[in-house]
Order: structure tokens, then C-alpha cells, then sequence
């Protein structure tokens, strides 16, 4: 399948006035391959500890996630400094505006997956956490159905607030100044109940930025909520691999892991063997 030329659509930012992000102009950029089947879409949030937004994880990903058979797009949502949960409506706003085009776009509307790098990841978990809470329904125009996402895929994942293995920096950004006596609130692990989305989840034990603590207390606590999920812990490979392949890393050379640059295949193979996925 050939792909259609990038697009970039500028978020409504619905919930303007409500909370303070008169900084922010979210957007996103769509990565659409040109088929009359209705696909599933991957809607990638790149990490950067919500202070920039990492181009590693933004182009090439969708890029891959396109080779592989799906639609994407990538999201350019609020950083720091901000007010939560700003960042988390420009997803819900995003996954929002997917659900609503579906059919104009070839979009599996069952099938919208939300892949998150880092602190991006932490927000992708976030939206699968509180996407129904109410929160999300008091700031935005939405159903908690259209700002549903499907599937997660989480890449070395920012998830708690515990001092101890927290990425600090990206906690005190998504909370903003003014909220940073509720971190306990952004601490995914705390919050999984039996509405979290199915899940594929990956890292390794030598990442020093996120420590792998993080994804290791969300699969105890999917597991425990009955959640179907596929982690996946390499040994090698340091923080921020993205598709740890010769495309993605740095200018240095780092950030290349044979080990891990699997993972987009892995996922492939988890996510078109579950049960739904297979009609």
C-alpha cells in the first residue's frame, strides 16, 4: 500500500479556558497509507519528559507503523510549563478526532492504538487509566467511548511517582505548579481497574533514565486487574531506543539495540493474535 501525503490538523483544544495552556497549540500529523480497507490506526506520542517532544520517536515510528500495516499519526501535545491535565485531553482530543473520521480515513474505530515513548508513554497510560473518570468528560465535548483507546503500546514507560524510581522532571511537568501536591494522582500503577486497554509493553534493565521499576509495577497491577498484556524486559539497551535501529539513533551512533529492535514485529504478532483481531 502506497502512503498519502502528511497532513498536519491543528487540535480544537476544547477545554481552553477551562485550565491554564494558553501556551500550547497541539496538533497532530497523520502518516496515512492509501487503501479502501479499513485499517487500525497507531497514534504515537513521542517522549522528552514533557519539556520537547523527541523527533526519534515521531516520524520514524509512524513511518514504521505504516510498513507494518497501519495507519498513524503523531501527536504534539502540551509541555511544560502547563496545567494537568492538559497534555492527556490534547490524546483524548486526538483519539477523539480519529474515532470521528473513521470512515473518511479507512479507520478501524475498534482497532485505535495509542503507542507512547517515555514520558509519552506515561500519558498514553494515562488517557487508559482515566479515559471513563470523568475528568477527561468535565473538560472536553466527548463521550468516554470516542476518547477510548483500544490498545496501548508502551515504550519504556514513565508510570510511577514513587521517589524512588520516578523520572522526576517528567512528573513535575505533566503536573505543572500548581498540582504538584497530588502526584500520587499520576502514578499509573495506583490506578488500574478492569477499564485499562490491553497493553504491550517493553524495556530493559539497563535504562537508567526511566528505571524499568516503572513498567514492572504496571504489569503487576494489569495482571492483577485481569488486564491481557505482553511485556517484554530486554537486558541490553539504554533509555530513549525507539526503534533502536540504525534509523533512529543518535548522532553519536548510540541508541542502537539488535536485541530490542524487535519490538514492532513482536507487537505486530500479539496484536493480530488476539481474538478480535482475527475476524
Amino acid at each position: 500500500m502506497s502512503e498519502k501525503k502528511s497532513e498536519t490538523i491543528q487540535l480544537p483544544v476544547n477545554y481552553s479556558g477551562k485550565i491554564d495552556n494558553s501556551n500550547q497549540k497541539p496538533f497532530v500529523r497523520t502518516f496515512m497509507l492509501d487503501t479502501e480497507k479499513k485499517l487500525p490506526m497507531v497514534v504515537v506520542c513521542p517522549g522528552g519528559g514533557y519539556e520537547h517532544l523527541s523527533e526519534r520517536e515521531s516520524e520514524p515510528v509512524a513511518k514504521k507503523m505504516n510498513a507494518l500495516g497501519y495507519h498513524a499519526m503523531v501527536l504534539s501535545y502540551s509541555l511544560a510549563p502547563m496545567e494537568f491535565p492538559a497534555a492527556m485531553c490534547d490524546l483524548a482530543e486526538a483519539v477523539a478526532l480519529v474515532r470521528r473520521n473513521a470512515d473518511e480515513w479507512n479507520v478501524d474505530e475498534n482497532r485505535i492504538i495509542v503507542c507512547g515513548f517515555s514520558a509519552g508513554g506515561h500519558l498514553a497510560a494515562s488517557l487508559g487509566c482515566y479515559w471513563r473518570s470523568g475528568i477527561i468528560q468535565d473538560l472536553l465535548p466527548y463521550t468516554p467511548e470516542e476518547t477510548r483507546p483500544n490498545f496501548l503500546i508502551l515504550c519504556y514507560p514513565v508510570i510511577t511517582s514513587d521517589i524512588n524510581f520516578c523520572h522526576e522532571d517528567s512528573i513535575r511537568n505533566v503536573l505543572g505548579k500548581n498540582n504538584l501536591d497530588v502526584r500520587e494522582f499520576v502514578s499509573i500503577e495506583e490506578h488500574i481497574d478492569e477499564s485499562f486497554p490491553p497493553s504491550f509493553i517493553w524495556h530493559t534493565t539497563a535504562d537508567e533514565s526511566v528505571p524499568m521499576e516503572n513498567s514492572f509495577r504496571l504489569v503487576s497491577a494489569l495482571r492483577l486487574s485481569g488486564i491481557p498484556f505482553e511485556y517484554h524486559l530486554f537486558e541490553r539497551g539504554c533509555h530513549g531506543l525507539s526503534l533502536a535501529t540504525a534509523k533512529t539513533a543518535k548522532a553519536d551512533g548510540s541508541c542502537q539495540e539488535k536485541e530490542c529492535s524487535v519490538w514492532p514485529e513482536l507487537f505486530r504478532n500479539w496484536f493480530e493474535g488476539r481474538p478480535e483481531n482475527k475476524a
